[in-house]
C-alpha cells in the first residue's frame, strides 16, 4: 500500500495550517476534453467522449444522460446532466455540473479539524470496487494518477446501476370501477467509494425516473483508534467499561450545483415562506399564507419551518405554459456553528470558475472572492446563480460503530416543480386528467 497523504491517525492538522498545501493547485486526472460547463441546449447524447458518458433508459421510459470526469480533490464530477421522461421529444437540460465541495470534520475536543477534499486529496483515495458492490451494474475504470492506496492508477471505482425504490405512486380510482393504478419507481445510481484514512465515504447520486435527484454521502469504515481520549461531554465509551472514549465529531458535507435549466445558466432563485395564523372567527380554521421572494443578490440562507427555495428556468416552459424549476429539498441536518462557512444551510453565489470548495478554496481566485463559501457572498447580482448545500451530521459514536462502522447517510434532493405538465409517469388511462379535469364537482 502506498499512502501519499499525511496520516490523520498520527498528525493533527489545524484548519488554518493547510492552506500552503493548496498553492500547488488542483491536480486533475483523466476526463473529457470539454471540462468546462456549457450553457448550450442539451443534445441527444452527452457532450463528451463515449468513455465518459453515462446514459440510461429506465424501465419506466425515462432517460438520464450525463458526463463524468475525475478531479484529484473533488473526486467524480458530473456534468451536462439532462432528463428525458416519457412524452418529451428531447432531453431537458437540468445541470451544468454537480460535485462535492467539501467534507469538513471538526472534532468536539477542539484538537483536530479536517477538510477531507482539499487537505487529503479526497479523489485520490478512490477505492476499487468488487462486482458485489455494484449489483447488476457496470464498474467504470477511472485513471487516478496520484492514487493514495494502490500502485495501479487504473481504479475500478465508478459504479452505475439501477434500483427499484418502491412505490412511485398509487391511486385507487373508484370512478373506473375501483381500478388501482400503481408503479414501482426506478432509479439510476452513480456512486464511488473514497477512503480518507480510517473513514470511507460512499458518494451516491441517485437519479429517479420522476426527475428527482438525490445526493448523499455515507460514512463508513472505522472510528480512528487514535481518537479514544476525549473527556466527558465530548465522547462516548467504546468497548469494555469506559477506558476508551471515542471522540465525538461532525461531518459537514457541502455540494455545489450549477443549474442550466432548458440549456441556460441564466436561472432565477426564489424563496418561499409560509405563515399560519389563528382562526378568524368562530367556525373558521387557521389560515396559511405563502409569500414568494425573488433572490436577486448573493445570499447565505437558513432553513426555517415552511421555508423552501427553487431554481427557475428563464429559457423554457412546460406544456402547460409554466416555467420549469427545481425545488431544493434539504435532508436532516445538524448545523455546526463553529466556523463561519458552516453557519448557513444554503448559499447562492454568482458563478466563478475558481470557486470550487466551500473551505480552503484555491488561492488566486478572482478579486472579491475569499477562501470559503461565506466569503463568496458579497452582494453581487445573481445572473448565473450557483447553489451550495451544507448538510451536517454530529457523530456521537456508539458500540455498534465497530467493526466495521455501519453507513450513516446525509444529503438532500432536488425535486422537479413544473418541469412536466403532469406526473411524468402518468398511466395512459389518466393522461387526460390535467388541471380541473372533473369540473370541480
Amino acid at each position: 500500500m502506498r499512502v501519499n497523504r499525511m496520516s490523520r491517525a498520527r498528525r493533527r492538522t489545524a484548519l488554518g495550517v493547510t492552506v500552503v498545501a493548496l498553492a500547488a493547485g488542483v491536480t486533475t486526472g483523466a476526463g473529457p476534453a470539454t471540462a468546462q460547463p456549457k450553457a448550450a441546449p442539451a443534445a441527444a447524447a452527452a457532450d463528451c467522449s463515449t468513455a465518459y458518458q453515462i446514459e440510461k433508459k429506465l424501465a419506466s421510459g425515462t432517460t438520464w444522460r450525463m458526463c463524468w470526469r475525475f478531479e484529484s480533490k473533488a473526486g467524480i464530477v458530473l456534468e451536462d446532466i439532462s432528463y428525458q421522461p416519457p412524452g418529451e421529444t428531447k432531453p431537458i437540460k437540468v445541470l451544468n455540473s454537480a460535485r462535492l465541495a467539501q467534507i469538513h470534520v471538526p472534532y468536539d475536543d477542539g484538537k483536530s479539524e479536517y477538510n477531507d477534499l482539499t487537505t487529503y486529496n479526497f479523489g485520490d483515495g478512490l477505492m476499487n470496487m468488487t462486482a458485489a458492490e455494484c449489483p447488476g451494474g457496470t464498474i467504470k475504470t477511472v485513471k487516478v494518477k496520484n492514487t493514495s492506496y494502490y500502485q495501479d492508477p487504473n481504479i475500478k471505482g465508478l459504479c452505475t446501476t439501477t434500483k427499484t425504490r418502491g412505490h412511485a405512486y398509487r391511486l385507487m380510482n373508484y370512478e373506473q370501477g375501483n381500478t388501482v393504478y400503481q408503479a414501482q419507481g426506478k432509479d439510476l445510481l452513480v456512486y464511488t467509494v473514497n477512503k480518507v484514512d480510517w473513514y470511507e465515504y460512499i458518494t451516491e447520486w441517485r437519479f429517479q425516473d420522476d426527475g428527482t435527484v438525490n445526493m448523499n454521502v455515507g460514512a463508513t469504515g472505522s472510528l480512528s483508534p487514535y481518537d479514544y481520549d476525549a473527556g466527558d461531554g465530548r465522547s462516548w465509551p467504546i468497548g469494555k467499561g469506559a477506558a476508551a472514549k471515542a471522540d465525538s465529531h461532525s461531518h459537514n458535507v457541502f455540494w455545489k450545483l450549477d443549474f442550466a435549466l432548458d440549456g441556460s445558466s441564466k436561472t432565477k432563485v426564489e424563496q418561499y415562506d409560509s405563515t399560519v395564523s389563528a382562526p378568524a372567527g368562530a367556525g373558521n380554521g387557521p389560515t396559511a399564507k405563502t409569500t414568494r421572494t425573488t433572490v436577486t443578490k448573493e445570499l447565505a440562507g437558513d432553513s426555517k419551518n415552511m421555508r423552501w427555495w427553487r431554481v427557475v428556468s428563464t429559457a423554457g416552459k412546460n406544456k402547460d405554459g409554466h416555467p420549469r424549476s427545481y425545488e431544493l429539498v434539504p435532508g436532516p441536518s445538524s448545523k455546526y456553528s463553529g466556523r463561519p462557512f458552516t453557519k448557513h444551510d444554503v448559499y447562492f453565489t454568482e458563478y466563478k470558475s475558481c470557486e470550487k470548495y466551500a473551505s480552503e478554496n484555491q488561492p488566486g481566485c478572482a478579486t472579491g472572492s475569499g477562501s470559503s463559501v461565506d466569503k463568496f457572498v458579497n452582494g453581487q447580482t445573481l445572473t448565473h446563480p450557483v447553489v451550495w448545500m451544507n448538510v451536517g451530521f454530529h457523530h456521537i459514536a456508539r458500540d455498534e460503530d465497530q467493526q466495521p462502522m455501519p453507513v450513516h447517510w446525509q444529503g438532500f434532493s432536488i425535486a422537479p416543480r413544473d418541469v412536466t405538465a403532469m406526473n411524468p409517469l402518468t398511466p395512459a388511462a389518466l393522461a387526460g386528467q390535467n388541471g380541473n379535469w372533473n369540473g370541480g364537482s
